[in-house]
């Protein structure tokens, strides 16, 4: 037996691999019309599919699925040697069978679990502020009294339930598909005796409002990981909202601006640098912004941002302290710091525990700590899968 564990990168690989092996496969299915459509997507339709984020817990896993895919890489040539070579014919022949029969082919067994129509399905949301914050009050409404208004599962009805509600406010959300998450909300929970759990919500939430409700859900509990654990150690991406960029009178979506280096305000009047390793985003009537949310959508950007934060609104004041956040290159939430203060090597909050990421910050860092930061975000990229490894 083969000892060998494969790394972090190389689950995650694997684990992505087979997400878009299945997910071509249900959209191959609706091309030739053996599917229908639900919420516009098409559905799966078999009532398994192969649950990789179990290799995330178990890396064994991805071993033998990366040892079968290898014995199918060498395999096939082997036989199409033997096609059109006769004399390597029967040693291709009998090679390639050897192979085949030595796979691990259990590991798909292993990794088969149930299924929904709805497996697959991906939010059509943005994750944008105004879900996140449409969501807030959604959950607020039909939810908070069995999941706590924290999403710690500990409601004031939680206890007459036939099962305590999970746990909304940790790794829950990024260890399941969206889309499963998805059907849950509106289709509800049963035990294995048939017994509801959790009541479904399809007649009282709209398919829109359900990804609502998983978008404030996922912005809290990155939030309350980075208040408990003093960083983000699920990844969240930076909630989308409408700019106005330089003096162009279009209006465009902050998602559109991903391939460059965002430097964030959370709130207005923060004055941000102009660098030209980033690209300044404020609010209000904040200097030194190449890009500006409207005023529009200010209120609900700065109430999303207050969640990922993890800072509760000020009773007192109506508004929570003010952030200058450093957004990589793939829209990802990396670092944060009060406003005008000097960014330090600390403020990286979202990283994967490499090496790298973990050198001491030398001389050249403490000169130019901006500049650290960038360089230590696109040395250290974060890779997630829903459902598998967040970073």
């Amino acid at each position: 037996m083969i000892d060998w564990t494969p790394t972090p990168e190389q689950v995650n690989t694997v684990l992505g691999a087979l997400y878009e092996v299945q997910d071509a496969l249900r959209r191959l299915w609706f091309a030739l019309g053996l599917s229908e459509p639900l919420a516009g997507q098409p559905v799966w339709p078999w009532a398994q599919r192969l649950h990789g984020e179990l290799m995330v817990f178990e890396p064994g896993q991805a071993r033998r699925l990366l040892l079968c895919a290898a014995a199918l890489a060498i395999a096939f040539p082997l036989m199409g040697l033997a096609v059109f070579w006769r004399r390597a014919r029967w040693p291709g022949l009998v090679a390639a069978v050897a192979l085949l029969a030595a796979a691990p082919w259990g590991v798909f067994g292993l990794l088969a679990g149930p299924a929904l129509p709805s497996s697959f399905h991906v939010s059509d949301s943005g994750f944008s502020a105004r879900s996140i914050v449409r969501g807030q009050a959604v959950y607020h409404q039909h939810c908070q009294r069995c999941h706590a208004a924290d999403g710690g599962g500990e409601g004031p009805d939680a206890p007459a339930l036939p099962m305590w509600p999970p746990r909304l406010n940790g790794r829950l959300l990024w260890q399941r598909l969206e889309g499963e998450l998805w059907w849950r909300v509106r289709h509800g929970l049963q035990d294995r005796d048939g017994q509801t759990t959790m009541p479904g919500f399809a007649q009282a939430l709209s398919e829109a409002d359900t990804w609502a409700v998983l978008d404030f859900l996922q912005a809290q509990a990155s939030g309350q990981t980075l208040a408990r654990e003093g960083r983000w150690e699920l990844p969240v991406r930076l909630p989308d909202a409408q700019v106005r960029c330089g003096v162009a009178p279009e209006l465009r979506p902050l998602r559109s601006l991903q391939g460059q280096r965002l430097l964030v305000a959370s709130g207005p009047g923060v004055a941000l640098p102009l660098d030209p390793r980033v690209l300044a985003v404020g609010q209000g009537a904040a200097l030194g912004s190449d890009c500006r949310v409207i005023e529009a959508e200010a209120a609900d950007f700065q109430q999303a941002l207050a969640l990922v934060l993890g800072q509760p609104q000020d009773p007192a004041r109506g508004k929570t302290p003010a952030q200058q956040l450093l957004v990589d290159r793939q829209g990802w939430l990396r670092a944060r710091a009060p406003a005008g203060q000097v960014w330090s090597a600390a403020d990286l909050v979202c990283r994967t525990g490499s090496v790298e990421a973990r050198q001491p910050p030398s001389q050249a860092q403490d000169a130019d700590p901006l500049g650290a930061l960038v360089a230590a975000m696109d040395a250290d990229p974060v890779a997630p899968r829903r459902g598998g490894v967040p970073h």
